[in-house]
């Protein structure tokens, strides 16, 4: 089945990652995006990719206009989507293209929106935040399936907001951030830095909240004898005032680059825990979302930290496993009361958990598939929490019952 699959960013990893899936659950993907780099690439997991022009991190009018000018100018796009029964949209922006291709092509193909991020724009009551909302309702209203990684994002915006299952009865699928191993693997899990302080603490993947940043950084400054940060990803330098010369001061916290996913099972290896906070959209989009460093941290061994109040937290409640601080300050106080022997029981409650709570595999692939090209709803996929999850929540943080800095 041949499928054209419009994006934000071609030279996102987490694009890679489900260009393989789509592959492995039977599709022929073509791939059309925007890029982050200066250089496009010609193609990706081996499958065509076609350069829509850069667009750059912070920059919404430009993000803005280079959307607005592709639509008008779609029909350019109208040899790719020929003879695909599925197109399939990342992010509003990429959503926006796909419709305007669809209808400049005269395609009937079906239309899949797959929402991975809640932007703080979509979420104001301004002008813009308010035409933004009718244009993605106007958008959701030609679309066949709308695919989400947390069911927060159903439960918090999707479902109020945007009338999502009241107003528009577009069906919903969720497709958690979890490890792609589509061969047989071992455990891949080493046994980890010897337990006791100074404790590594890992923070992986996108590296964009400064928040964050100073947390770790200023308990490093104070605190070499507890903590050793170690951070390898792709920073967003734009939510810093000068990134490299915050991780430089410090002989306890470094900064290794960015990763591929071979490199996970040692980088997860030489850490005790994995920071899972994010305070870029508090309150918001950083409260609802289940990131990738979840699932890859857990695979690999390190124990999780999060919020206690947030999805993140709520997921570890759950599940059973893992760290959840009533709020960051209680850091310190959490990693001083740990003893040895404790966090070797933390470190089997992760192990204990099955693979597949973490890792996606060829089965998975193929319900994906499935579901982008079925005329039926979908099931949902695999996430234990989420039949409960849409279930009405209450007002405020998510609820959760622990003490303080407690390690559950």
């Amino acid at each position: 089945m041949k499928l054209a699959y419009f994006v934000h960013d071609l030279t996102d990893p987490a694009v890679a990652r489900r260009v393989r899936m789509l592959k492995a659950g039977g599709a022929e993907p073509v791939v059309l995006g925007f890029r982050r780099e200066a250089a496009a690439p010609t193609t990706i997991e081996g499958v065509p990719a076609v350069d829509l022009g850069r667009t750059h991190d912070g920059r919404m009018l430009q993000r803005a206009a280079m959307t607005g000018l592709n639509a008008l100018i779609a029909a350019r796009l109208r040899r790719h989507l020929k003879d695909a029964p599925v197109i399939m949209a990342r992010t509003l922006e990429a959503l926006a293209v796909a419709e305007a291709a669809r209808r400049m092509a005269g395609s009937e193909a079906r239309l899949v929106y797959e929402c991975l991020d809640i932007h703080r724009l979509m979420l104001g009551e301004g002008v813009k935040s308010r035409a933004m909302r009718a244009a993605e309702r106007a958008l959701m209203a030609r679309a066949d399936l709308l695919m989400v990684s947390s069911p927060a994002f159903l439960e918090r915006y999707f479902e109020p907001r945007q009338g999502v299952g009241r107003d528009l009865g577009i069906p919903t699928y969720l497709i958690e951030n979890k490890i792609l191993e589509l061969e047989p693997a071992g455990d891949n899990v080493t046994a980890g830095p010897p337990p006791g302080p100074p404790w590594r603490v890992g923070w992986m993947g996108a590296i964009r909240c400064r928040k964050s940043l100073a947390i770790l950084t200023d308990l490093a400054a104070r605190r070499p004898d507890l903590v050793d940060v170690r951070m390898h990803g792709r920073p967003a330098y734009s939510e810093f005032d000068d990134f490299d010369a915050e991780v430089a001061g410090l002989p306890n916290v470094s900064f290794g680059g960015s990763y591929s996913a071979a490199d996970l099972p040692r980088l997860y290896g030489d850490v005790h825990f994995a920071w899972a906070i994010d305070f870029m959209e508090e309150g918001l989009n950083s409260s609802w979302l289940l990131p990738n460093r979840l699932y890859e941290a857990s695979r690999h061994g390190a124990v999780p930290i999060a919020l206690a109040g947030v999805q993140t937290g709520r997921y570890l409640a759950d599940h059973g496993f893992g760290i959840r601080l009533e709020s960051a300050a209680d850091l310190e106080s959490a990693l001083e009361a740990l003893a040895p022997a404790r966090y070797r029981a933390l470190r089997a409650e992760v192990a204990a958990r099955p693979r597949q709570a973490f890792v996606a595999g060829v089965e998975d692939c193929r319900r994906l598939v499935a579901a982008v090209s079925s005329e039926e709803a979908p099931a949902a996929a695999s996430c234990a929490t989420f039949a409960q999850s849409r279930k009405p929540a209450a007002k405020g943080a998510f609820p959760s019952e622990h003490i303080p800095g407690e390690a559950v």
